[in-house]
């Protein structure tokens, strides 16, 4: 959670947006989630806002990223709170992310389970570059870079992803795709509609 461990958050272009609203997570299907995404070109109160409901839904959904498209806004800009190998949490926001990637010999795949909150309960392994940089702008239109291995570079990675309009399952073969609706399906009664922004009261 947020207030836990401080001495091991890294925050290089400052902290995470608070005092946001829990917002219901978009699913997979919803038409926003599988399209590129609108560029941000205004840093303004309103887009602040927006970064702190989804701090907010990100941490109510025991989540390490969330992107806008994920609260069912097209805007290109995800949030994150990830650790690194080493188990240090980097946090930040990012508006129009590129990414890079390593290249011949310094590209390593690392093939752990991957998940997402848009299509909760369901993991499945997802081969990937263990190392990722993006580079994007901040809530003050500011440049932000933000790079790391582990988790963290498969966040880096899953959240830019949203921005192009690709879910990671995208990424699956048909069986292991077939493999995460199953586990998706059997889970589907913990996760209604309005999760994470109402609790299960069932």
């Amino acid at each position: 959670m947020p207030d836990e461990q401080p001495d091991d958050v890294h925050a290089p272009h400052g902290p995470l947006p608070e005092g946001g609203t829990v917002r219901a997570i978009t699913r997979w299907g919803t038409p926003v989630m599988h399209r590129p995404q609108a560029s941000v070109t205004t840093y303004d109160d309103e887009l602040a806002g927006l970064a702190a409901d989804m701090v907010a839904t990100m941490y109510a959904a025991e989540g390490v990223g969330l992107a806008a498209c994920q609260v069912g806004v097209d805007l290109a800009m995800f949030v994150f709170d990830c650790p690194d190998d080493e188990g240090v949490r980097t946090v930040g926001v990012v508006c129009n992310p590129v990414l890079t990637l390593p290249q011949g010999k310094d590209r390593n795949l690392d093939e752990d389970d991957e998940g997402c909150l848009s299509f909760p309960g369901s993991f499945e392994p997802c081969a990937r570059p263990g190392w990722a940089r993006v580079d994007g702008r901040g809530l003050d239109g500011e440049p932000v870079t933000f790079e790391g291995d582990g988790l963290l570079a498969r966040c880096l990675q899953h959240e830019t992803d949203h921005t192009l309009g690709t879910v990671f399952g995208d990424r699956l073969s048909a069986k292991s795709r077939k493999r995460l609706g199953k586990k998706h399906d059997a889970a589907a009664e913990d996760y209604p509609p309005s999760w994470p922004a109402e609790p299960d009261h069932a």
